[in-house]
């Protein structure tokens, strides 16, 4: 076949042995696949979930085709490029580049590698003032992504999740777990695969930011209901090595009078990677301390890392059986690093969480020398996964080469905790994950940003990186209070930063202290520990602070779980930048260090250190109010808020009634 038709509901292209399909997908949204292969493909690896059925409009005339979801259109010409549209107005939100020549590249360029597999460039317009957001967690320091060239890789504090928020009113998910980049340039943005079987993406619009992030829920999964222990404090640190260390710990807060939702076991609890059970010696008795903990009103969080050493005594089967991401050439080995046993250094691989039979054989293990304690939430570290050297192309999953895969990992490693931990109970699921591709939301992962530095730049950095996960689909987003590696915990200027960042993070969806502290970032020693860490642990004054917040964000939990609730129905970030409520105001595009906690908290953190005052824009439409003086601003203009050190700028929405102050 040449040229267009009608298959059911979608509309199909062909010529030159490529085929297109562009199909409804979800409210107001298009899904759009094609090939150089035999035909599209429905059996490759997919996040969207399956749309409810919808009445399109297709229609073909010597002009070209186009197909109609509500309010986006698809126009594609006789040569087979796309252009969206508004239906009802006609204006272009996003088009494909036209071929204007016979010997440029095409938009959609597929260069043969192996097999069934290319290397894709797909290529659109780029357009004068449009403003980018989401694409996951990066650490460039940007808000605005414009201009910027994105890695579509998972690494240690980069997660890549390939959605695309415009301010042109469209949202677009590049649907492909491939290794790539996306470059978001001043002449065209450039969508690259380095090895995929098809071009696969899904495209959305809408009239507020808010419809375009529940189309995105919608269509790959909106997140459970927020476990209400999550709302807390979290306490955790690298590492408390012993069973009666972590009590004695938890005992302090309780003695203290001070709120603990949550405290965490951290790596080498176990005997070795990959035996997924306690070391006796260190853990005698699991079940006791989880009564304890739970009879003071305390969650307990165990790391389970998704790694295996050759010396556990599951490495024989699970190698038996295929359960083992491997090597295409050379040792199969994926990273050194330290163990429990005392022959130092070991070359580790990882269980390949991309094989079915692989996540149900680790949850086996997780749910006999684990859950079957009481234990319900883990700690998924490191499941990028880690490599060195980060060689996606050696890498074989069970889904295929890892350049064709890869992304998907710790999806699919959050998947497989949640599905099981699912079937044995109806609690609420949380899990705390290093990383996340698209539909991670679905399967209770909470993200936190990773192992940065303890500096008030790389603070700053991610305040812009947690609202662009919000523009990802993760609403359960954290970080570590302080930074996590390089904080002196007697050091003046540590504990200024630790301060700010502690007052940053108790607006944040979930609060977690965390981190190694040791100033000289000695790798070998992460075996034993750092110095302590604890919300007494930096001097009196910091302590004095610090307590004020734990408290304060005890009584911003019925808060916190409100807005979780939203996010868990429409797929509304509780942490969003202040265009997401106010689009009409163009000054807040131009805001990147301030953000809104819900619809009535706006918060204008501390990012440098010495500051005592702060410019703050106020959204216009509305009146603000000091959180702490009581005094009241219209909105639409620029204030300077006082922020001593015991102070962060807080502003209630019209008279909104939040119990920031203690007595209110």
């Amino acid at each position: 076949m040449q040229g267009f038709q009608r298959y059911a509901n979608a509309l199909l292209w062909e010529r030159n042995h490529e085929q297109l399909r562009i199909e409804p997908w979800g409210r107001d949204s298009l899904r759009v696949r094609s090939t150089p292969n035999a035909a599209v493909r429905d059996d490759l690896l997919s996040v969207l979930l399956s749309p409810e059925p919808t009445e399109v409009q297709i229609t073909i005339d010597a002009q070209g085709a186009r197909i109609s979801n509500g309010a986006l259109t698809a126009s594609v010409s006789p040569q087979g490029h796309v252009r969206f549209s508004k239906t009802e107005s006609g204006e272009e939100l996003l088009a494909e580049t036209p071929l204007k020549h016979s010997t440029r590249i095409p938009p959609r360029h597929f260069k043969a590698l192996h097999s069934d597999l290319y290397h894709l460039e797909a290529r659109f317009k780029a357009y004068e003032g449009e403003r980018l957001y989401g694409l996951g967690q990066h650490q460039h320091g940007l808000l605005d992504q414009k201009g910027a060239v994105v890695e579509l890789a998972q690494r240690n504090t980069e997660v890549a999740i390939p959605f695309l928020f415009s301010s042109r009113g469209y949202g677009l998910l590049w649907h492909n777990p491939a290794i790539g980049r996306v470059e978001l340039g001043k002449t065209a943005t450039r969508w690259i695969a380095e090895a995929t079987a098809q071009l696969d993406y899904w495209i959305t619009t809408g009239d507020t930011p808010a419809s375009i992030m529940e189309h995105y829920a919608d269509a790959t999964g909106h997140a459970p209901e927020f476990p209400t222990w999550a709302s807390g404090f979290w306490q955790c640190k690298l590492r408390y090595r012993t069973q009666d260390e972590l009590l004695q710990v938890a005992r302090e807060y309780k003695k203290r009078g001070l709120p603990l939702s949550v405290i965490v076991i951290d790596f080498f609890n176990w005997t070795l990677q990959g035996d997924w059970r306690f070391d006796p010696q260190a853990w005698p008795d699991p079940q006791a301390m989880v009564d304890e903990l739970r009879a003071m009103g305390v969650e307990l969080m165990v790391s389970v890392w998704p790694t295996v050493n050759p010396m556990s005594e599951n490495f024989a089967e699970m190698q038996a059986r295929g359960l083992l991401m491997r090597t295409e050439r050379g040792i199969p080995a994926m990273m050194i690093f330290q163990d429990n046993r005392p022959e130092g250094p070991a070359f580790v691989q990882y269980y390949d969480a991309t094989n079915p039979e692989a996540r149900a054989f680790v949850w086996e293990q997780v749910r006999e020398h684990y859950y079957q304690y009481g234990i319900k939430t883990w700690w998924l570290d490191a499941c990028e996964p880690e490599m060195h050297p980060l060689d996606a192309d050696n890498v074989r999953f069970h889904l295929g080469n890892g350049s064709a895969v890869a992304n998907a990992y710790p999806m699919l490693h959050a998947k497989g905790f949640y599905d099981h931990q699912h079937r044995e109970s109806d609690e609420p699921i949380l899990n705390l994950c290093r990383s996340a591709w698209a539909g991670s939301q679905r399967y209770g992962a909470a993200v936190w940003s990773g192992d940065i530095d303890s500096t008030f730049e790389d603070l700053q950095i991610q305040v812009r990186a947690g609202l662009n996960m919000a523009l990802s689909g993760i609403p359960w987003w954290t970080t570590d209070i302080g930074g996590f590696y390089g904080g002196d915990i007697d050091s003046p200027s540590f504990r200024e930063l630790l301060i700010r960042w502690f007052q940053y993070s108790t607006f944040c969806p979930m609060l977690r202290l965390h981190g190694y502290r040791n100033p000289e970032r000695n790798i070998d020693a992460m075996i034993d520990t750092g110095a302590e860490n604890e919300a007494w642990s930096f001097g009196p004054e910091a302590y004095a602070i610090i307590k004020e917040l734990l408290f304060l964000r005890e009584r911003l939990r019925p808060y916190v779980e409100a807005q979780m609730k939203v996010a868990h129905e429409k797929g509304t970030p509780p942490m969003r930048p202040l265009f997401f409520d106010f689009p009409e105001d163009e000054e807040c595009t131009r805001v990147d260090d301030q953000f809104l906690f819900g619809p009535d908290l706006l918060v204008a953190p501390i990012l440098t250190e010495g500051a005592r005052s702060r410019g703050v824009y106020l959204p216009a439409g509305t009146t603000w109010t000091d959180a702490w003086s009581g005094e009241t601003f219209e909105g639409g203009h620029y204030i300077t808020a006082e922020a001593p050190l015991e102070r962060i700028p807080v502003y209630l929405r019209d008279g909104a009634d939040v119990p920031i102050r203690e007595g209110r």
